[in-house]
């Protein structure tokens, strides 16, 4: 006690807290910028991530027309390769890109929302060191996925599936994506784009949460703790082939219940919930896998590709601006 009756021996409340003495703050300080370099960085990878893989979609959708086709002894193509053989001769390299555009307004959004969600999030739950616990993980894959299906991935989704289901009619109404989506609006108005908002927000919710906890706990175990220690490119993408494989397998009920509530027959569940019961009941559990090894071989290809430009993207921003 000195002679105000107060203790002398100072004790400081921060040594279990260092970036208090260093910062001055209450909490580990999060970047002002990591948002808006998440947001940037996951745009352009959107961008350059579609270009890539677009021609596998391409390829894809003529089989599967042509397979649809192929009933009425018109089939055009033998398989993958002379699709693609086919498609070069008559059209050019480029003719592996029609209908691209369509994907590029729904991929640039939909990936800067995501990853700047998840920046954003991650600034503000991570430790002293920069790490997330394996509950903060979780909790920032599951925001940058609700994110993006409210924002980006519930209009272009449901938009991508009526469109399919017009081709397929006899007659298609919609003359290209701005004739598509005006008369989507003008006949069912706005909420004509938003069906199966909460089948998505379930579908990307827990497709971003299994995706980043995956990703984050691989990258953890890989670095030791240490979020400074550099982590290889080719790393990265395996990483990512793995988080895509993860969340093929643990949300795929979820896609085709959304599937089904965006497509043109939608009406007839009343929600959700009522989707999902009706297809249990007449379909049966296998009728939640439909389509898993495709869309497998696709979404690791994808999710690798994606992880290794944005990693790349946030190194050199994190150098140029700091």
């Amino acid at each position: 006690m000195n002679s105000k009756g107060f203790n002398s021996e100072f004790c400081n409340p921060f040594l279990h807290r260092p970036w208090m003495v260093d910062k001055g703050a209450a909490a580990t300080p999060a970047s002002g910028n990591k948002g808006i370099k998440g947001i940037i960085a996951g745009g352009i990878t959107g961008g350059i991530e579609i270009c890539i893989t677009y021609p596998t979609e391409y390829v894809k959708t003529q089989l599967q027309l042509d397979e649809k086709t192929s009933k009425q002894g018109s089939k055009q193509y033998n398989g993958i390769i002379d699709c693609v053989k086919k498609t070069v001769q008559s059209r050019g390299v480029f003719g592996l890109y029609r209908g691209l555009s369509v994907l590029i307004y729904g991929s640039i959004p939909k990936s800067a929302v995501r990853f700047g969600s998840f920046e954003t999030f991650k600034s503000y739950l991570v430790d002293e060191n920069g790490n997330l616990s394996p509950q903060s993980r979780v909790l920032c894959g599951l925001g940058a996925g609700v994110a993006e299906a409210i924002f980006a991935v519930t209009p272009m989704e449901t938009v991508k599936v009526k469109f399919i289901n017009d081709q397929r009619s006899p007659n298609p109404r919609f003359k290209g994506f701005f004739h598509g989506v005006t008369t989507i609006v003008r006949d069912q108005g706005f909420k004509g784009v938003y069906q199966g908002v909460t089948a998505t927000v379930m579908k990307q919710g827990s497709n971003q949460a299994i995706r980043f906890f995956v990703m984050e706990t691989l990258k953890n175990a890989y670095t030791d703790g240490d979020s400074k220690k550099k982590i290889p490119k080719y790393i990265i993408g395996a990483f990512g082939a793995i988080a895509g494989a993860a969340s093929v397998f643990g949300n795929t009920p979820i896609d085709v219940v959304k599937t089904r509530m965006q497509g043109l027959e939608a009406s007839k569940y009343k929600n959700t919930f009522d989707c999902f019961s009706k297809i249990w009941k007449q379909e049966g559990f296998t009728a939640f896998y439909k389509g898993t090894v495709p869309r497998l071989s696709r979404v690791c290809l994808d999710v690798a590709i994606t992880f290794m430009i944005y990693e790349s993207f946030m190194d050199l921003f994190n150098k140029v601006w700091p």
